[in-house]
This record gives C-alpha cells, structure tokens and sequence, in this order.
C-alpha cells in the first residue's frame, strides 16, 4: 500500500513537472556591448507576434539591428531588419521605416500594461501593420494601454537597456551611430 502510493506521489510529480515545463514561456535573449537582456515573450497573449519574433531570432534576422530609435524616459526601439543591419545595408535614413520578408500581423492587443521593461510591437497608424519593430519601454506609459501589441517583457538585464544611447530629442529619438543588437536567440 506505502509504495503504492509512493508510486502514485511520484507519478503526479512527474507529471506536473513536466506540465510545467510544457507551459514555460519562450525566452528570447539580446546580446548588447554591456550584458545580456532576456525577454519573456507573452506566447499566451500575442502568440502570433510571440512566434515571429522568436522565429527571425532564430534565423539570425535581429543580429546587428540598430536601436534605431531611443527617447529617453520612453523606449528604445528596434528590430528594422530590412534598414537597420548594421553590417548588411544599413541606411540610418531609412531605419525605422522597414520591416522583414513576413507579412504583418493582426494586432493582438491585451490588458497587459505597458510598465518598465515592457516589450511592444512597433507599427504605423494601422493597427495591423506590425512586423518585425520592437520596443522596450524604459518608464511606463499608460497611453499605449490597449493601443499596441504586448508581446512580452524584460526579466534580465534591464541594466543594459538602461545603457543603450539615447536620440535626439528634437529628431524624435533618431540615433546617430546607435546601438546595436549584437546578436538575438530564442531558447527556454
């Protein structure tokens, strides 16, 4: 009877364990010149946006993106993959205004807040026009509540985002010589 229910308590705990370990969340995590940044991503509330994500991280797309636009007390954007490669047809001009090969996303809007280190999905007035832009927000900012996509959050290495150069005030956060992120991968 004891072993029995040893048995059983061992069963369950294998079980939920592996549960848990089902419904982990997917990580994605930044190389910067200063230190790691490891983002959670929201794959139970944006996961289309969640996927792209980790899927142009795997393919190498993020590497050598430009933080092509930091406002101080905001965010610090990225993720223009057809304008921001820093090694591969960089133009500063026209960073901020591309995205990847994939199609845009549907807007997967939550009641997630945008806090500090929240991360969003960039877009123009569309709604649906997201792509492969990110944002990380260095302070809250409750106007974007409901407006973009959360698509997850950092859980390490704020203090490296706290480093990335901050733009110009009066171009609207556009960067000269930015920031870059060195290299992006996805992983549990």
């Amino acid at each position: 009877m004891r072993s029995s229910r040893l048995l059983i308590a061992a069963t369950l705990a294998l079980g939920l364990a592996s549960t848990a370990f089902a419904n982990a969340a997917e990580m994605l995590t930044i190389k910067l010149k200063t230190g790691d940044v490891v983002i959670e991503l929201a794959d139970d509330v944006a996961p289309e946006h969640a996927a792209r994500l980790k899927a142009l991280a795997d393919a190498g797309e993020y590497d050598n993106v430009a933080f092509h636009r930091v406002i101080e007390g905001f965010m610090a954007q990225t993720g223009d993959v057809q304008f921001g490669d820093m090694e591969n047809g960089f133009v500063p001009q026209r960073a901020g205004t591309g995205g990847s090969s994939e199609p845009d996303l549907a807007a997967e809007f939550s009641d997630k807040p945008f806090e500090r280190g929240t991360v969003g999905m960039a877009r123009s007035q569309d709604p649906n026009s997201a792509n492969s832009q990110f944002f990380i927000m260095f302070a809250p900012a409750p106007h974007l509540d409901g407006q973009y996509t959360v698509v997850g959050k950092v859980v390490e290495g704020m203090e490296h985002v706290d480093q990335i150069k901050r733009g110009s005030a009066n171009a609207n956060g556009a960067v000269d010589n930015p920031d870059r992120m060195l290299e992006v991968r996805s992983g549990s």
